[in-house]
């Protein structure tokens, strides 16, 4: 089935992509280096065999992340899926050429994960489709008496119904200890006739095990796709973590959800990314939020849901007093559905993680939100409201709620309309503490001169800073040469500047000269008071 609705995304890679890294990492292992000379050189078709496993290795490492990661556009995966493919690789150099009497596998034994053997992933390098015979050598493992393996990940390849034919027994063999199942991505190009069949053969298979995790992404499976599903679904009792991204999960399917799963007590973490849910499938996602008392982790991004659905969503999360991140990104809630959500924030004393970009909050939901949090979460850390229609009339409650949180890592209010004094006031209130402060991003504000230089300031100093993103604003060229001059010694902290604009719309050059000379703005705005909650 083709997967339902389409955005920018970093993760997954390509195929063409993989197969260049393979390709990349076969040519550095067999390349003469002072390692090499030490440890010895690899041949051709053992580099070759060790770099398709290693990437396969990076690659379901970053994948796992991916479907636990806030950050919907995978950049964090891309940045493990490297990390580990060259900490891998280095590993392979040091353990030199092996006999073929000795080899016993790419990846040294000090590098296994110490559970290795509990987890049976197919993707071994390849993303094709699976027949019966394929099936049948690649699930060997799983045949083998005793096996151990009690977590099974059957992504990125594409079973067609021989296969899943194959496969079926071999899971209903082992239902007594498999935990976590991965099937996202499994049917990739299979017809819909073909592809609910599949979907059939597998719940079948897998309706008598007690799962503790179950990813079902991005398998387009819309309602027919989730009743396919149904065996598995209704028999799931404990399970802790769910995964429908990118699913086409429909009003109808959404309901079929919450009608299959019998208990959603344990439940610690959903995930609804990317789906044309609407309104009425999040009056029935409402009603599975609701009866999930332990959910820590609740993502509902990109799914469509306008102001009732938003209310309903925000009333259900009032059950949920454990939650530690939450991501409801690009909807339409409005300023409504914020201000219902602004009422239960006072009970997430563990959240951590926010994420509250384009969702039609302007001024009035904003303030509510900011108004909420600044009195709870004392521990947040992620504060993301993008493209919101936050004005100068928000900022100082916004910044209030700001100076309260000293832990965060990361803040974006990006897309918004704060102009400078919304940016200084924000500067102002991270100027005192704020040590783990990493990331800002105050781009496409209409900040000019005053307001970059103040933001500037305030971050400059901060050990472990990162990137200050403030591109797409009217600051002058000379206020360019301003803030570059304060990030003198940490030039690369200062985030892209190619879209400024210092003559873009609201830019008056009297004005501008007299801000910049006079610091009117600043000595203006420099003794308004940010309260903190006691």
């Amino acid at each position: 089935m083709d997967s339902a609705g389409s955005s920018l995304k970093l993760w997954p890679p390509s195929v063409n992509t993989r197969l260049m890294l393979v390709e990349k990492m076969t040519k550095n292992l067999i390349t003469p280096s002072i390692l090499s000379r030490k440890y010895g050189l690899l041949s051709k078709e053992e580099a070759e065999e060790d770099a398709k496993q290693i990437e396969a290795v990076a690659f379901a490492s970053a994948n796992q992340h991916f479907d636990k990661e806030p950050d919907g556009d995978g950049s964090s995966a891309v940045q493990l899926y490297a990390k580990e493919s060259s900490r891998l690789m280095l590993e392979v150099i040091k353990r030199g050429p092996q006999t073929k009497e000795s080899a016993e596998g790419v990846i040294p034994e000090k590098v296994k994960a110490s559970d290795e053997t509990t987890i049976f992933d197919v993707y071994k390098g390849r993303r094709d489709f699976i027949n019966a015979e394929v099936a049948g050598e690649l699930l060997k493992p799983l045949r083998e008496p005793g096996n151990n393996y009690k977590r099974i990940c059957f992504s990125n390849r594409s079973f067609g119904v021989d296969a899943a034919k194959i496969a079926g027994p071999i899971l209903s063999s082992l239902k007594d200890q498999l935990t976590e199942v991965d099937l996202s991505d499994f049917i990739a190009g299979r017809p819909e006739e073909e592809a609910l069949e599949v979907m059939e053969i597998f719940s079948s298979a897998l309706g008598a095990c007690d799962l503790r995790y179950l990813n079902l992404s991005n398998n387009a499976l819309g309602e027919k796709g989730v009743r396919a599903f149904g065996a598995l679904l209704k028999s799931q009792q404990n399970l802790e973590e769910l995964y429908l991204m990118n699913d086409g999960v429909s009003e109808e399917a959404a309901q079929a959800v919450c009608e299959l799963i019998p208990s959603t007590d344990k439940l610690r973490i959903l995930h609804f990314h990317n789906n044309m849910t609407g309104d009425e499938g999040a009056l029935a996602i409402s009603e599975l939020v609701k009866h999930s008392p332990a959910l820590e982790d609740f993502r509902c991004s990109s799914t469509r849901v306008g102001s009732e659905g938003g209310v309903a969503l925000s009333q259900a999360l009032g059950e949920c007093r454990n939650l530690k991140k939450l991501d409801l990104r690009d909807n339409m809630f409005g300023v409504e559905a914020g201000i219902a959500l602004s009422k239960v924030l006072s009970i997430f004393s563990d959240l951590t993680e926010i994420y509250l970009s384009y969702l039609n909050l302007e001024d009035e939901g904003s303030i509510a939100l900011a108004n909420a949090l600044k009195g709870s979460a004392p521990s947040l850390e992620v504060l993301e409201m993008d493209g919101n229609d936050i004005t100068v009339k928000a900022a100082p409650v916004l910044a209030a709620c700001i100076a309260a949180k000293q832990f965060l890592t990361k803040l974006r209010s990006a897309e918004n309309e704060l102009k400078d004094e919304g940016a200084i006031l924000i500067a102002k209130a991270l100027e005192d503490g704020h040590g783990q402060l990493t990331e800002l991003d105050m781009s496409t504000n209409a900040i000019r001169r005053a307001g970059a230089r103040c933001l500037a300031q305030a971050v400059v100093s901060k050990l472990g800073f990162k990137v200050l993103s403030i591109n797409g604003s009217f600051i002058s060229d000379e206020g360019i040469d301003e803030v570059k001059d304060i990030f003198k010694n940490s030039i690369n902290v200062l985030g892209p500047l190619d879209e400024n604009d210092p003559e873009g719309e609201d830019y008056d050059e009297d004005a501008d000269e007299e801000t910049d000379n006079e610091y009117e703005l600043e000595t203006r705005l420099k003794d308004l008071d940010i309260k903190q909650e006691e």
